[in-house]
């Protein structure tokens, strides 16, 4: 029988920590209620969570999981938090600056900075997820090395219908092939477990009910291996994609967003997007 060890050490408000198994620490978004969305101070949380199992020498798997029906809304962008109130891990700064200066600095703190330091962790990371992942939701799964998804989950990314190519984490292609990565965004339809496991978005499927065993499972075998070679064989992968270009292609396609970003500005007399889409969006979770 697995014992979870709570953190007793920090106070958290939009997650949890906890070691479900030996050298497994496991993070959990802890918003159920409003689907996991995704705002500024859970985002920090989840970055303070990865560094603390990072540091701590009996942890060499870490899962990220979530709470609920479903595994994350996406972005909250009913969300004011003042990110000069939270720690900062990037170079990006003048988050308050007038015009497209300040939103894309911010964006790019705490989206794609995030986004990419949390793929370039030195130790294996798992997705456990369930239910709808929206938009920005995939921005916490697609960083992570594998994906346990139960038969339920479905992926979309329907921000096109925002006048955006996609959310600022794009990394698509490399995530779910070009073909796929088109009818995604072109259509904004949900892709099912089954589709994405076929076009190795994801690692394995499993019935709802073993989400939580099977993946825990998974993260202990993983955990026995020595972690330098964890490490090393992660970083091994991670520089293939980069030698096909992958950070360069994130770099544009989140200039191109933010593109988008100002053209909507500018015809909606300031609006970044509509948000009667995203109460629409959020009320399919």
């Amino acid at each position: 029988m697995m014992t979870t060890t709570a953190d007793s050490e920090t106070t958290w408000e939009r997650i949890r920590y906890d070691v479900p198994a030996e050298r497994v620490a496991r993070v959990t978004l802890a918003r159920a209620e409003a689907a996991n969305a995704q705002d500024y101070q859970m985002l920090s949380e989840i970055n303070q969570a990865f560094d603390k199992a990072m540091r701590d020498p009996d942890i060499r798997v870490v899962v990220l999981a979530a709470d609920g029906k479903h595994f994350s809304s996406g972005h909250d962008l009913r969300d004011r938090t003042d990110i000069n109130d939270l720690p900062t891990i990037g170079t990006q700064c003048h988050f308050d600056a007038e015009g497209a200066e300040g939103y894309m600095a911010r964006e790019a703190e705490m989206y794609v900075g995030l986004c990419w330091r949390w793929r370039n962790l030195p130790k294996p990371t798992i997705a456990s997820v369930q239910g709808k992942v929206i938009a920005g939701g995939l921005m916490l799964v697609w960083p992570m090395d594998l994906i346990v998804c139960s038969e339920d989950a479905t992926f979309s990314d329907p921000v096109v219908a925002f006048g955006v190519n996609g959310h600022e984490y794009f990394v698509h292609p490399y995530e779910a092939g070009a073909r796929l990565a088109k009818d995604m965004l072109f259509t904004g339809r949900a892709i099912s477990a089954q589709e994405a496991l076929q076009h190795g978005m994801v690692s394995r499927v499993v019935p709802r009910d073993q989400l939580e065993t099977e993946t825990i499972a998974l993260a202990s075998h993983i955990a026995k291996r020595p972690m330098f070679g964890l490490t090393l064989a992660k970083q091994s992968v991670n520089n293939s994609q980069e030698a096909m270009g992958m950070y360069t292609a994130i770099q544009s396609a989140f200039g191109l967003h933010h593109v988008g970003h100002s053209h909507n500005r500018l015809k909606f007399d300031g609006s970044m997007v509509d948000p009667e889409g995203v109460q629409v969006i959020r009320s399919e979770a």
